[in-house]
């Protein structure tokens, strides 16, 4: 049954490009592709070790919990209120350290796929958050008015993914066959701890986000068949982009040459160089963009749901539970979670360059991420679905050991670490605060 105001937009078509704009982000292939060909073996790995026993989980908690709220409604169901309201607050948290991380990926890379001209702008703090700030908001304000608007946001998101991929794939084999590969492609890994680390934290969590199209419950056309249908046709997708396309870049560039933040315009020059293709650049800018909006658009949606229904449990205030008259989109929700994404934004770039600003929020982003999965998987595994659980459980454990290991540009340990153990605490401990304070009247 629907919640109140809200509408069963969503029909197979549109479920399957909101699943592959929440899952498949463009800026996991510079940096799988910069660790090295065996990055493939790791993608296949969390394919079958993470994804599918997520897509497992999420198809049966849908089943079992129809409605708004997502994981928010199963751990509340499975695990008593206070659980509940943790697990929506840190996922709500950590979707809010996502979205300032993404922007500047998506902005950088954008910049300098364009050429030289605009690649200077990218380093500049001034006009890199200006431009990720206007693409939070357009993405957010689009799903405000409706998602029969919103919804438009995410496939034309889900549309460039594809694009994307298929670009890839096919300038890497016109490069191939004009000049060979530049990088041996072995894909069996090296097994050390920093292959372990960059598994188990950036390509595990580049694979997640099966999960938000459970909070769109109430608003999917006939949820128990269309979920599950659309589940695996992302996660399937989500396999093959990351795979052949960390290949791609591969055989246009040697690892080395392949910066995780700016990959993609590297590649993207390199290869118009080799092919006498000037446009290149420009069509693969436009398709970033246009992927990174469509995430935006598509997590904000998803993500918004959760405090729309702990506001429905008056355990948030009453503005939380609004939904706008005309729209019919829990609109409160959706301005709240660009606010605290914008604020966050501008306070890592506090007191460090915008580099550790950017790793210390991406191992904020995944500790935040993945504590929400303790209690996904054991809701599936209440639910029956024990395998799955496990797998999913010892994922998530190694990755958010592993990502609170500093990457070799952090030169301050201890400012790290600190920041991460700060921000960690103080989400949990605002969790309890704020649901104290509304569970007791």
């Amino acid at each position: 049954m629907s919640e109140p105001g809200l509408k069963r937009e969503l029909g197979l078509r549109d479920l399957t490009f909101f699943c592959i704009a929440c899952i498949v982000g463009a800026r996991w292939i510079p940096a799988a592709a910069h660790a090295g060909p065996g990055s493939v073996t790791l993608w296949l790995m969390a394919a079958v070790f993470f994804v599918v026993p997520l897509a497992v989980a999420v198809a049966a908690l849908t089943a079992k919990y129809p409605g708004a709220g997502g994981l928010y409604l199963w751990t509340r169901g499975d695990f008593g209120p206070f659980h509940g309201f943790l697990c929506f607050w840190t996922y709500w948290m950590g979707i809010a350290c996502w979205f300032p991380t993404a922007a500047i990926f998506y902005m950088r890379a954008g910049f300098y796929t364009l050429g030289s001209t605009y690649a200077r702008l990218g380093d500049q703090r001034f006009y890199l958050l200006t431009v990720a700030l206007l693409a939070i908001w357009i993405a957010l304000g689009t799903n405000m008015v409706g998602l029969k608007v919103g919804k438009w946001t995410q496939n034309a998101g889900g549309t460039a993914t594809w694009l994307l991929g298929v670009l890839l794939v096919s300038t890497a084999a016109l490069v191939w066959a004009r000049r060979g590969t530049a990088t041996p492609i072995h894909i069996w890994p090296k097994w050390d701890w920093g292959t372990l680390t960059f598994g188990a934290a950036s390509i595990a969590y580049g694979m997640s986000g099966m999960e938000a199209a459970g909070s769109m419950g109430a608003e999917i056309r006939d949820p128990k068949r269309t979920l599950p249908r659309a589940a695996w046709m992302a996660a399937a997708f989500a396999t093959v982009f990351y795979s052949l396309g960390t290949i791609s870049l591969l055989v246009i560039l040697p690892p080395e040459k392949i910066n995780d933040l700016s990959g993609l315009g590297d590649v993207s020059v390199a290869a118009g160089t080799v092919l006498s293709a000037a446009w290149l650049s420009p069509l693969i800018a436009l398709m970033i963009l246009a992927c990174g909006v469509g995430q935006f658009g598509g997590i904000g949606a998803a993500t918004s749901r959760l405090p729309f229904v702990a506001g429905v449990d008056h355990l948030l205030p009453k503005a939380f539970a609004r939904i706008h008259p005309r729209w019919g989109t829990p609109y409160i929700s959706i301005l709240a979670l660009g606010t605290v994404a914008t604020f966050l934004l501008a306070a890592y770039q506090l007191g460090d360059t915008m580099r550790v600003a950017y790793d210390e929020l991406v191992s904020l982003m995944v500790i935040t991420g993945f504590l929400p999965y303790l209690y996904i998987f054991g809701s599936a595994w209440k639910a029956g679905k024990r395998l799955s659980a496990a797998s999913g459980w010892a994922v998530t454990v190694l990755a958010i050991v592993c990502s609170v290991v500093p990457t070799a540009e952090i030169s301050n340990v201890w400012l790290f670490e600190g920041k991460l153990a700060a921000g960690t605490v103080a989400v949990i401990a605002s969790a309890w605060v704020v649901y104290r304070r509304h569970a007791a009247r």
